[in-house]
């Protein structure tokens, strides 16, 4: 599906969508608990849905609440009140779009006894799972995978536990590790060594739940080494999904390069999600970011600045806010470098390859770098035709960039927005 987008100020307030990390943390912990969980307000997309199937075939039983046409609310009865193992007959999973997905279930399902065969998409399909793979070996965990690590994958436990060694160019290996190994039969003990680790802030998000289900964990400082002992058990959780800073980035990119302004409903500036990160970033750019308490909870009211200000901006912990970091570059006057961020180029795609050529097409001065991109500002995007390359927040980058373009901008496969935000589209027009 081909959208097209013509520059307009933007000035709306929106009600950001549940985050995609928490809904999927949510609804996998919940699956494995014992008894019955509620998650009000969930993310309802496309890869929350392969989620949702998952947790399915894992043999939760899980009732949907719709209220006034919106997904109100998943009731999910757990597999831990059982014996606390995934399937009983195992079978094919289909995870979509899905990496967080693939690779939390991965670890998951080799807590069983019966084989699970992952596919996907075609973008999934070139998502290797090789480190992870390695590390369940290690485990006693019994894998098979395509070529490169990639689908289909099988795994099958049980998982004996041990010491494995992970180097995590993407924190979803790990974060797969932690959430799997306290549900390891007592006395397993499972050591994770992590010579490298990008992404801290969502081990951080795991972590939490870790912590709220009181799970007993032990770490060193730098994040390298890990001890989690098995025989703990999640526990119903009941409560609303926190909104995403992610999804949040996006109307607020759209605000900053078209001169207007977006009121966000719901954020909550204490929550563990890296991506709020994107926020003082437009503030350093020149944008005026206000948090205020409302009736309805916290606002944050995001006013762009003309110009906006280059800079050089770190975005290990952050490579999904590369695609909307590069628009902002795009607008801002000066030079504007995105460093330290070599895993955006293995995410849905080649996410610095992908923006440097099609920013490119709309004559913004734009070079890879090996772990990042520089873009050279002052020059208002021109419009015309871009590849959304399937990736969502491509897809959304270049939404956002639009409306400040110099004419209409035509974006491809913009369905793909679905992935994260089904209602995106709504607030371009």
């Amino acid at each position: 599906m081909n959208i097209t987008i013509s520059p307009h100020r933007f000035d709306k307030t929106v009600r950001v969508p549940a985050s995609k990390s928490h809904t999927i943390r949510r609804l996998l912990t919940a699956a494995f608990a014992g008894g019955v969980s509620r998650i009000d307000y969930p993310l309802d997309s496309l890869d929350a849905r392969s989620c949702l199937g998952i947790c399915r075939a894992f043999g939760a039983e899980i009732t949907e609440t719709i209220e006034e046409n919106v997904l109100a609310r998943w009731t999910v009865r757990g597999i831990g009140g059982a014996n606390g193992l995934p399937g009983t007959t195992g079978g094919a999973l289909d995870v979509g779009n899905s990496g967080t997905s693939l690779f939390f279930a991965m670890a998951l399902a080799s807590l069983g006894h019966v084989p699970f065969t992952f596919t996907g998409d075609e973008q999934i399909a070139r998502r290797g799972a090789g480190p992870l793979i390695d590390a369940l070996s290690e485990l006693g965990v019994t894998v098979h995978s395509g070529k490169n690590g990639c689908i289909p994958i099988t795994v099958c436990g049980p998982w004996r536990g041990g010491e494995a060694t992970m180097e995590c160019p993407t924190s979803q290996y790990l974060s797969a590790l932690l959430l799997a190994a306290p549900l390891a039969p007592d006395g397993v003990v499972t050591e994770i060594n992590v010579p490298l680790l990008n992404e801290k802030p969502y081990i951080e998000m795991t972590l939490s739940y870790l912590d709220a289900h009181g799970i007993p964990y032990e770490k060193n400082g730098a994040m390298s080494r890990f001890f989690v002992r098995g025989g703990s058990r999640y526990k119903p959780a009941h409560g609303p999904v926190s909104a995403d800073f992610s999804s949040a980035a996006f109307p607020a990119c759209a605000a900053a390069v078209s001169r207007g302004k977006a009121v966000l409903l719901g954020l909550d500036p204490a929550d563990s999600q890296g991506d709020k990160a994107f926020f003082e970033m437009l503030r350093v750019m020149g944008c005026s970011i206000v948090w205020e308490e409302a009736e309805d909870g916290t606002r944050v009211i995001v006013e762009g600045a003309h110009p906006l200000r280059g800079g050089i901006f770190d975005l290990n912990d952050t490579p999904d806010m590369l695609p909307a970091a590069a628009i902002l570059g795009a607008f801002a006057q000066g030079e504007t470098r995105l460093e330290n961020v070599a895993h955006a180029r293995i995410k849905e795609t080649d996410r610095i390859a992908v923006m440097a050529a099609e920013l490119t097409k709309l004559g913004v001065d734009c070079a890879e770098l090996p772990d990042g991109l520089v873009i050279r500002g002052g020059k208002t995007p021109s419009g015309g035709l871009v590849d959304g390359h399937g990736d969502h927040r491509i897809v959304m980058a270049f939404a956002a960039c639009a409306l400040g373009a110099k004419s209409p901008i035509t974006i491809t496969g913009a369905e793909a927005a679905n992935v994260t935000y089904p209602e995106f589209f709504d607030l371009m027009r």
